[in-house]
């Protein structure tokens, strides 16, 4: 079998540059409970389940910087902070769906 290769030239990006900016095992969870409009962060967390706090603060701010995702802070007190999708992030929803099409099929 001959292998395929993803990258045509060195100016493009490889599947693991891809990776790294979406991020970690809870960026696509986290990009799907936002895909339902903004949340605040203890929405996001109460409804990211198994994640825990310090976990959700990274992934979070990984996002952020990537580009995925942008945060609105409040001035309230206590500081109130909003979560949303940005146009980049929402184009992750199509191969969010289809990851759960594949497992739908394969994984029991």
């Amino acid at each position: 079998m001959i292998e395929k290769k993803i990258c045509v030239s060195e100016k493009s990006c490889s599947l693991k540059e891809v990776i790294d900016i979406i991020g970690g095992k809870w960026a696509l969870p986290i990009v799907y409970r936002l895909s339902k409009g903004k949340m605040r962060f203890k929405e996001l967390e109460r409804s990211v389940e198994g994640i825990n706090t310090r976990m959700l603060v990274k992934e979070l701010k990984n996002m952020e910087a990537n580009g995925i995702i942008t945060r609105e802070v409040f001035a309230t007190v206590p500081p109130t902070v909003e979560y949303t999708l940005t146009s980049k992030g929402e184009k992750l929803m199509p191969s969010i769906g289809a990851l759960y099409s594949w497992g739908q099929e394969f994984i029991d």
